[in-house]
């Protein structure tokens, strides 16, 4: 359903992935793009989305790897549901890379410096 024609499309997805999730005990998909359809910057609301129905219980996503902003808002939403223990892809995904000829801090540092 899309969310530009319908107000409460939203917020009847996600009622219904909860009791899909709760009731029956059963998986849910859901195609993210089909709720932004017609809407300009559609990967902000998608973004929304899939991270509300990963609350309400979704258990996959029909989505393009391909958009950042949606990449990151799964990346954060697996963390925020405890799916990505110790934050491990979020952290391997987002982690600034070290600029050549930097060590860690364990590499450089010796004994008996201040």
């Amino acid at each position: 359903m899309p969310i530009g024609a319908i107000n409460t499309a939203g917020l009847q997805v996600m009622a219904l992935v909860r009791r899909l999730r709760e009731e029956l005990k059963v998986n849910t998909t859901c195609g993210a793009s089909n709720v932004s359809f017609g809407l300009p910057n559609r990967n902000g609301i998608n973004s929304a989305f899939l991270t509300m129905a990963m609350g309400a219980g979704m258990t996959s996503a029909i989505t393009s790897p391909m958009h950042p902003e949606v990449m990151q808002a799964v990346r954060g939403g697996d963390v925020m549901m405890g799916h990505d223990p110790n934050c491990t892809h979020w952290i391997r995904a987002y982690r600034e890379p070290a600029a050549e000829g930097e060590g860690t801090w364990w590499q450089s540092w010796t004994i008996g410096t201040s």
